[in-house]
């Protein structure tokens, strides 16, 4: 049986989460934006909240909320700043739930548990200059030297660069497979900031999500434990996968977030805003703006919260999860597009939030899949030219109430 309600427990923390961005981040955001001001006072106060441990179970210091709440908050931190969410992007879904499904005990009491507190920040390294949408384009390498893996390489346009106390890397281990390009070569590590030849920076020439730190980091044969190898040698193509389907799902609900707000926006200045002795809104080509707006807010929000239900399930949501963050990341470009238009001079002025939804959106539509790679996997699943197999490791289903 259908039910769309959601629980009580998912409205109270729907709710804490937007109080919380209306009066702690709202009030600022125009500022931090204009100045490129990644403000880290709110990383604690995301803690306090239980937000940067959202799905983690709470034997590992997570709030043992499902995944639909890691999905309602990630709404509700972009409906404020595309930077909010994107800290849930990568610290949770990146990081924190591959830990979850493919880490061993030792790694999760290491790294996840402090991680789910909030006591450490976590960053997801696997995009370099050469290597974007092309993951087997990566040029970083790990050598094994004893009871240790040797990292040389850089990688580009990671959020937190500068931020992040602990990344999870992605590098091949066997060069001869790199030579000829087989993922299976490739291997995943838990890198510190703190070890020896690790270095960032911050990029500073981006034209969107300014209020959000994204830069870079440089690995000069960086020494990383055996046991920080997460999983086995030679499944690092398929955790870096896995990493991007819970990815996905945060950026798909933020960008959700991202329409209502430009919904929102453009309500509260077509009914203000008066042309011609009527307000703007009484105008049919506003309306069709506004209207496509709703239905595209509307439509968002039921595609991720199917995908939150499949994890909630334990089961495969690639196919689902891709769909949401194509369809929605577009719908999010479209709504902010018709926002800015909706408000005329005006949506060219910082006065307005809407420039600056029209700047952030434009991130979403490439990163964690670009919309044309999301096209070409529809595509091939309804061709059959691709299918979804179990791997070693799943996100564990959610076991409470909801």
């Amino acid at each position: 049986m259908l039910n769309f309600d959601l629980g009580d427990e998912h409205r109270l923390l729907e709710q804490t989460v937007r109080d919380w961005g209306a009066r702690e981040v709202a009030p600022r955001i125009r500022e931090l934006d204009r100045t490129h001001t990644f403000d880290r006072t709110l990383l604690p106060q995301m803690a306090a909240l239980g937000l940067l441990g959202l799905s983690v179970p709470a034997e590992y210091g997570g709030s043992g909320t499902d995944y639909i709440a890691l999905g309602l908050a990630s709404e509700e931190l972009e409906y404020v700043d595309t930077s909010l969410r994107v800290i849930l992007s990568v610290h949770v879904g990146l990081n924190c739930l591959t830990l979850l499904a493919w880490g061993t005990e030792a790694q999760k009491q290491r790294y996840l548990v402090p991680q789910a507190q909030g006591l450490q920040i976590a960053s997801y390294g696997l995009t370099e200059p050469s290597a974007g949408s092309d993951a087997r384009g990566i040029q970083t390498v790990a050598i094994k030297k004893g009871d240790r893996y040797v990292l040389t390489g850089e990688k580009t346009w990671i959020s937190m660069a500068d931020v992040a106390d602990n990344f999870l890397v992605f590098a091949w281990s066997d060069l001869e497979k790199k030579k000829q390009r087989d993922p299976s070569g490739m291997s995943a590590f838990i890198v510190e900031r703190g070890f020896k030849g690790f270095s960032s920076g911050t990029l500073t020439e981006k034209w969107g999500i300014l209020a959000g730190n994204t830069g870079f980091f440089a690995m000069d044969e960086v020494e990383v434990p055996q046991d920080n190898l997460v999983g086995r040698e030679g499944e690092g193509f398929k955790i870096a996968m896995f990493a991007l389907d819970q990815g996905r799902y945060t950026v798909a609900a933020g960008a959700t977030g991202l329409v209502r707000a430009c919904r929102d926006a453009s309500v509260a200045y077509a009914t203000m805003r008066k042309t011609f002795g009527v307000e703007i809104g009484e105008h049919q080509l506003v309306k069709e703006m506004i209207a496509q707006m709703e239905s595209d807010y509307q439509t968002s929000r039921l595609l991720w919260l199917r995908s939150g239900w499949l994890k909630n399930e334990g089961r495969r949501n690639t196919r689902e999860t891709g769909l949401a963050k194509w369809f929605s990341t577009v719908a999010s470009e479209r709504a902010a597009g018709d926002a800015v238009q909706i408000h005329g001079a005006n949506g060219y002025s910082d006065e307005y939030p809407v420039g600056r939804f029209y700047r952030n959106c434009k991130g979403a539509v490439i990163y964690e899949g670009t919309r044309e790679i999301h096209k070409i996997m529809q595509a091939d699943y309804l061709l059959g030219y691709r299918t979804d197999r179990p791997t070693r490791c799943e996100l564990p289903a959610y076991k409470g109430t909801h």
